[in-house]
């Protein structure tokens, strides 16, 4: 079973094309199998650990982490079609998600090497899940103004404060938390912060569900109030934590779930078209070309995170226009449907149901466009 539509391929050598063919072989499979129902947003919603321990079998988790740490030593090239395969489909992608993004490639800029011995062979093999312990109640983007507090005590620190919206708290090992360890400095407000690996089970760990309207729990409170870390568990340098958070979030924005997480409603809007259950409409080349650079622009970045280059600014570009553009993909099949949309049983009005319900997180999540806009703009030297 494929797609109306697949996504364009750009990394088109013999051996990437294998690649897509044998994981859309796969996908096939289960979804025949009934192992595997398309949906919308999966990168978030469809937490399967049993999925994810299948992907790690084949290899297909910790693509880029190095063999001496149980990874694959494979490219960001590599995962880029693997990723992209994977949430063209809609595949219940979500437990494996943030360890493999950006905790993996995090560890291996800044963990020690005990931290990486500890976590990355686990999170290859799909054993270990992450979640992200950045935002906070009133802060909103403006990870600067975080509230929580790292204190200085024997053998370690003590980690006070509340983070939000943390997906898959509820089920994770651990999270970074983003906490301030120097006194606020109004001028220099971006010093002082450190990261921290938070155990989800240790004594002081509250995590509190904030359920959609959907009835559904993605998101999480995580309430810690004195929350003991070793210094083994401190990541990366004291002080550093704002230059590191921004090397996390290049690898949070930039990837294809960024413009891919409603593709399996584009996809049955074509099918209904082609089915003549809808009609025809002359804006969809538009749609399709912009999802077609929206692929190339986050293969680039693939391709520049494996040369180790720095890339916020296209990330933070790929992270606003994609994020609009899988929004104007609900809106637009919303607008079509109209009412229908109520009670239709089939797969693009399921779709739809489920696109209208994560539709107002598709730009937020990762930073508000107001904070991506001004990511940007520094990033091209603009005033």
């Amino acid at each position: 079973m494929t797609s109306p539509l697949a996504p364009p391929t750009t990394v088109a050598t013999p051996e990437m094309r294998a690649l897509r063919a044998e994981v859309r072989a796969f996908l096939a499979a289960e979804i025949e199998a009934g192992t595997l129902t398309p949906w919308i947003d999966t990168w978030l919603t469809r937490w399967d650990e049993d999925f994810t321990r299948r992907l790690a079998e084949r290899g297909w988790i910790g693509m880029t982490i190095p063999t001496e740490y149980g990874g694959r030593g494979r490219t960001h090239l590599e995962r880029f079609v693997i990723t992209e395969e994977l949430l063209a489909v809609g595949a219940p992608v979500a437990a494996q998600w943030v360890a493999d993004r950006q905790i993996a490639p995090s560890l291996l800029r800044y963990g020690t090497e005990e931290q990486k011995r500890e976590y990355l062979p686990r999170i290859a093999a799909g054993e270990c899940c992450f979640g992200i312990g950045m935002s906070e109640p009133d802060s909103g983007s403006d990870l600067a103004s975080v509230r929580t507090k790292g204190v200085r005590v024997d053998g370690g620190w003590t980690v006070t404060g509340t983070k939000v919206w943390t997906s898959g708290a509820q089920h994770a090992e651990a999270f970074i938390a983003l906490a301030r360890t120097e006194p606020l400095d109004t001028a220099h407000r971006h010093a002082g912060l450190s990261q921290f690996i938070v155990d989800l089970r240790s004594e002081g760990v509250t995590i509190r569900p904030i359920v959609s309207l959907s009835g559904d729990h993605h998101f999480n409170e995580v309430v810690l109030d004195e929350v003991f870390v070793p210094d083994s568990r401190v990541f990366g340098t004291l002080g550093n934590g704002w230059e590191q958070v921004n090397s996390e979030l290049a690898f949070e924005r930039s990837g294809p779930e960024r413009f891919l997480s409603s593709f399996r409603l584009l996809a049955a809007e074509i099918g209904a078209i082609q089915q003549g259950r809808l009609p025809e409409r002359s804006d969809l080349g538009r749609t399709v070309a912009r999802m077609a650079g929206l692929h190339v622009l986050s293969q680039n970045i693939a391709g520049a995170l494996q040369r180790g280059e720095k890339a916020d600014t296209a990330a933070a570009l790929v992270k606003l226009l994609g994020t609009t553009t899988e929004g104007e993909i609900v809106d637009v099949v919303s607008t079509r449907l109209g009412d229908e949309v109520s009670g239709g049983p089939g797969e693009i009005d399921a779709l739809l149901r489920a696109g209208l319900h994560q539709r107002p997180g598709f730009t937020l999540r990762g930073g508000t466009n107001e904070i991506l806009r001004g990511v940007i703009a520094r990033g091209l030297g603009m005033r």
